[in-house]
């Protein structure tokens, strides 16, 4: 299944919000996507961000490494979570484009200049 193909299986604002996002996000000719865990992932070196389905026909923009970037806009949520924190959107006229590119930037050069390290711990 393509990121496409996800897309066209929700309606109403929850489809105008994932056309919006993942047009925005593939504006940038590094980075691809792909279906992971049953949503759509965007990465270069790296997974980068996920689109993700939430209650009340909002579509949440979550970053990965969020916990290493530096949240200046103040945009990122958290909820609960120590490594991804995201933005969640419920009409695609809510979303500040300007500072979704400034995130998506910075997470875009985090993936390029600091390889990511797995913080589980590995069996032997």
């Amino acid at each position: 299944m393509t990121v496409e193909d996800y897309i066209s299986n929700f309606e109403d604002q929850q489809l105008k919000i994932l056309i919006f996002l993942h047009e925005l996000l593939k504006a940038y000719p590094e980075v691809d996507d792909k279906i992971r865990f049953k949503v759509p992932f965007y990465f270069r070196k790296s997974w980068i961000c996920y689109l993700n389905p939430v209650k009340n026909n909002g579509i949440e923009l979550a970053f990965l490494r969020a916990n290493e970037l530096s949240n200046d806009q103040g945009l990122l949520d958290f909820k609960k979570r120590k490594q991804v924190a995201g933005l969640t959107f419920y009409q695609t006229k809510d979303i500040p484009v300007d500072l979704v590119h400034e995130i998506f930037q910075e997470a875009l050069i985090l993936d390029e200049s600091i390889p990511y390290k797995s913080k589980r711990s590995k069996k032997e």
